[in-house]
C-alpha cells in the first residue's frame, strides 16, 4: 500500500497509549503515515567518543556522563533548570532553557549518554543545546548515525525513535513505491520502503544519502507532474478565436508623452501573442517597483476590449485600486473606454446599477478590490483577469475570480520579482515575462543604515529635502503605543515630528484604521504638495505614487521582511531628483536583523533580494500559498535542492508528454496516488 494509506492511529503503537497520541497531534502526528513522514531535521555521527574535557576542539562532545547534582537559575515563571553532570575528564553543566520537565527524569546517579555543543561561560563549562538519553542495558546504542527530530514538549528524542522504530518495523516493509520503476531505475534511486527505513535508521552515511536523495527527488517530482498536469489541462481548453484587433492599443502608445521601454515593448508582445492563442493566457509579469508593469496591464486590457470582452484589474487594498482606476481614467477613458470602480465600500443604488451595467456589457474595464469576485457580481464577457500584487491573494480568491468567466485569460503581476526556484514551483505552469529596465530619468535610490542613536543626523537631512519643496515618507511597525513592545508607533511619532521635529511643515498621519474616505483625502493632499511629511505604517508599501517624495525613513527597519523594505524603498525614486532611503535600526539588533538590513544596503537588484527573501521566509510566503497547504515540503527545499527539481520537473513533463492521461499500467499506482492527492 502506498505510504499516505497507513491510517492506523498512533496510539495502537506500543507504549504510546491515549496520552502519547494527544503529545504527538501536537507535532501533526496522528497516524503511523504522519509518524513515517516526520523526517528528522538533522543526523549525527555519535560513532566516535569526545569527552566533555575536549569540548573546545571539537563542534560536539559525545560522551557518558553521570548525574552530580541538580539546581535552578532564577525565580517563579523564569526560573531554570540546571544539571551537573562528569565524564570522569570533568564536569558540566546543562542548562535546560524550556526543558524544565528533564528533572523528573534525570535523576541523580545515573548514566546518561550526552550529546552537545559546550562552552566556557560564568566560570563553568556549559551547554544549553544538548540531548541526553538514559542509559540502559540492552538499550538502543547512543552511537553511529543517530536521526534528531523536531519535538515538542513532554517528548524527547528517545521515546521518539523507539515508536518510529517500532513503526518502520511494522509497516515499512509493505509501502509501495509512489514512482513509476523506470523513473527509480533512471536515476538510481532507492525503493520506498528502503527509503523509509534509511531515513530515520540509516546504517552508514551512504545508506542515509540515498535515501534523502530518493525522498527529495520523489517530493519534488510530484510537485511537477501537478505542474506539468495542469498546464496540460490548460491546454486542453482550447477556445476559437478571432483575430486580435490592436487599434486601441496603438492609438494610446501614439499618445503616451514617452516611449516604452524595451523590456515592455516585449511584454506587451508576449501578452498579445497569448491572447490570440487557442490556449488561454496564464502569464506573470514581474518588474521592479516602478518599472511600468501597470501601463502593460492597460494595454493588454485594450485588446481585450477592442476585442469584444471585458477586463476586471484586482487589486488589493483600495488605495492601490483607486491610483489604479484613476490613472486608466486618465489613460483609457478619452479612447473611448468604459471604466468602472468597485471595492466594498461601494453599496447601496451606486452598487447595484454598477453591478446591472457590469452584467449587461456596458462596461469594459473595471478596477477594484476582493469585492470582484462576490457572489453578486456577474460579467457579460470576462475575457481577461489582471491580478496586481498577485502575492496578497490566496489561491482560492484568484480562482474565484476566474470563475467568474469562460476561460478568461490571466495576467498576475508583481513587483517582487521570482527567483527560478519559485518560477519552476509555484509559477511553473506559467509563462513569465520581465521587466528589468526602468524609465528613462530615474536615478537609484541611495540607501542608508542608521543607529536609532544617530536619528537626529537623518531627521535633519530629510529638513533640508523637506526646505528644498520635496516631500517624505516616515514609516513605522506599530499603529500606536504597545505595552507588550518598546517600540516607536505612528500616531505618536506623527505628534512629535509635527510639534518638535517639523513645526514649519504639514504632516499627516496614514494607516490601516484610518477611513477610507480619511486615506484618499489624505493622499490627494499628499499628491498635491498640501502635506509634505506622511507618517504611516506599511500601508503604503503599495499604491502610492508621488514623484516629489524623495526620502523614505523606515524607523525600526529590522522589524520588517525584505520585501516590506523593498516595495518601501520603491515609493521614493519616482521623479528625477535624487532619491533616498533611510532604514534606522534598533541598538539591540538581532543577527537575522542584521542581515537582511545588509541585504538592503548592498543590493538595489530586487532579484537578488527576492532570493534572500526566498532563503528566510520560504515559498509559501511569497506565493500567497501558506495556508493552502501547496509547497508544504517535508524534506525537500527548492533552494538548496534547485538541481534536483529541475530533473524531476523534466522527468515530469516528460511523463505527462508521454502518457497525456496517464493510463500504462505500470503508471497505475501513480493515478491511484495523483487520486488521492486530489482528494
Amino acid at each position: 500500500m502506498f505510504l499516505k494509506d497507513l491510517v492506523d492511529p498512533v496510539a495502537r503503537l506500543k507504549g504510546v497509549g491515549p496520552r502519547g497520541a494527544e503529545v504527538l497531534a501536537g507535532l501533526g502526528i496522528v497516524d503511523v503515515a504522519s509518524l513515517l513522514l516526520h523526517y528528522p531535521r538533522e543526523w549525527e555521527d555519535r560513532s566516535v567518543i569526545v569527552p566533555i574535557a575536549d569540548f573546545a576542539k571539537a563542534p560536539k562532545v559525545n560522551t557518558v556522563v553521570t548525574v552530580l547534582a541538580k539546581d535552578w537559575i532564577g525565580y517563579g515563571k523564569n526560573r531554570t533548570l540546571k544539571v551537573i553532570v562528569t565524564d570522569g575528564t570533568e564536569t558540566a553543566a546543562l542548562v535546560c532553557f524550556g526543558r524544565n520537565f528533564l528533572e523528573r527524569s534525570l535523576g541523580t546517579d545515573e548514566k546518561f549518554f550526552l550529546s552537545g555543543s559546550f562552552q566556557y561561560r560564568y566560570g563553568e563549562i556549559q551547554a544549553s543545546a544538548f540531548d541526553i538519553e538514559r542509559v540502559e542495558e540492552g538499550g538502543e546504542r547512543f552511537s553511529g548515525i543517530l536521526s534528531l527530530y523536531p519535538l515538542t514538549a513532554g517528548l524527547q528524542q528517545g521515546q521518539l525513535r523507539r515508536i518510529m522504530k517500532q513503526a518502520v518495523t511494522q509497516y515499512g516493509r509493505f509501502i509501495e513505491d509512489e514512482l513509476p520503476p523506470e523513473t527509480i531505475e533512471k536515476f538510481h534511486l532507492a525503493r520506498k520502503a528502503e527509503a523509509i527505513a534509511g531515513i530515520h535508521f540509516p546504517a552508514d552515511a551512504e545508506e542515509l544519502e540515498r535515501a534523502r536523495k530518493t525522498l527529495i527527488f520523489e517530493e519534488l517530482y510530484f510537485l511537477q507532474l501537478g505542474v506539468a498536469l495542469r498546464v496540460r489541462e490548460r491546454a486542453a481548453s482550447a477556445v476559437v478565436r478571432p483575430k486580435l484587433n490592436d487599434r486601441l492599443l496603438r492609438e494610446l502608445l501614439a499618445r503616451l508623452p514617452f516611449e516604452l521601454t524595451a523590456d515592455q515593448v516585449t511584454a506587451v508582445a508576449d501578452i498579445a501573442k497569448d491572447m490570440s492563442s487557442p490556449v488561454p493566457m496564464a502569464r506573470l509579469l514581474q518588474g521592479e517597483v516602478g518599472s511600468g508593469k501597470t501601463l502593460v496591464a492597460f494595454l493588454a486590457s485594450l485588446l481585450a476590449v477592442e476585442n469584444g470582452g471585458q477586463a476586471a484589474m484586482m487589486a488589493p487594498t483600495e488605495l492601490l485600486a483607486r491610483q489604479h482606476a484613476e490613472n486608466a481614467a486618465r489613460l483609457l477613458e478619452p479612447l473611448g473606454v468604459r471604466l468602472a470602480f468597485l471595492t466594498g465600500n461601494v453599496k447601496d443604488s451606486g452598487r447595484a446599477s454598477l453591478l446591472a451595467a457590469l452584467k449587461a456589457g456596458d462596461i469594459d474595464l473595471v478596477i477594484g478590490t476582493h469585492a470582484l469576485f462576490s457572489a453578486d457580481v456577474a460579467y457579460r464577457n470576462l475575457r481577461l483577469i489582471v491580478i496586481d500584487e498577485q502575492h496578497r491573494f490566496g489561491v482560492t480568491q484568484r480562482q474565484a475570480l476566474t470563475d467568474k468567466g469562460r476561460l478568461p485569460d490571466l495576467l498576475m503581476m508583481t513587483a517582487t520579482p521570482i527567483p527560478r526556484t519559485l518560477a519552476l514551483t509555484a509559477f511553473g505552469d506559467l509563462s513569465i515575462s520581465t521587466i528589468k529596465t526602468m524609465p528613462k530619468g530615474r536615478k537609484p535610490v541611495v540607501t542608508h543604515l542608521a543607529r536609532q542613536t544617530n536619528e537626529k543626523k537623518v531627521y535633519d537631512f530629510v529638513r533640508k529635502e523637506l526646505a528644498a519643496g520635496r516631500q517624505a515618507y516616515f514609516v513605522y511597525p506599530l499603529i500606536g503605543q504597545s505595552d507588550r513592545i518598546d517600540l516607536k508607533d505612528a500616531e505618536s511619532m506623527a505628534e512629535r515630528l509635527q510639534k518638535e521635529i517639523y513645526p514649519d511643515f504639514r504632516v499627516a498621519l496614514m494607516h490601516s484604521k484610518v477611513g477610507d474616505e480619511g486615506k484618499r483625502q489624505t493622499m490627494d493632499d499628499f499628491t498635491s504638495g498640501r502635506i509634505s511629511l506622511l507618517v504611516a505604517t506599511s500601508v503604503v508599501e503599495v499604491g502610492v505614487d508621488v514623484p516629489n517624495a524623495t526620502c523614505m525613513v523606515v524607523e525600526h527597519a529590522e522589524r520588517f521582511g525584505l520585501s516590506a523594505l523593498h516595495q518601501l524603498r520603491g515609493r521614493v525614486g519616482r521623479g528625477k531628483e535624487q532619491s533616498y532611503c533611510f532604514l534606522i535600526y534598533s541598538d539591540t539588533l538581532t543577527e537575522d536583523g542584521k542581515e537582511r538590513l545588509k541585504v538592503m544596503l548592498e543590493n538595489s537588484d530586487g532579484f537578488a533580494i527576492a532570493e534572500e527573501d526566498l532563503r528566510i521566509r520560504g515559498p509559501g510566503e511569497m506565493t500567497g500559498t501558506a495556508q493552502s497547504g501547496f509547497l508544504r515540503l517535508s524534506i525537500a527545499d527548492p533552494v538548496r535542492d534547485e538541481a534536483v527539481l529541475v530533473k524531476a520537473r523534466e522527468e515530469a513533463f516528460a511523463l505527462v508528454e508521454e502518457d497525456p492521461g496517464l493510463i500504462a499500467p505500470s503508471h497505475a499506482r501513480l493515478r491511484e496516488l495523483l487520486r488521492q492527492t486530489a482528494g
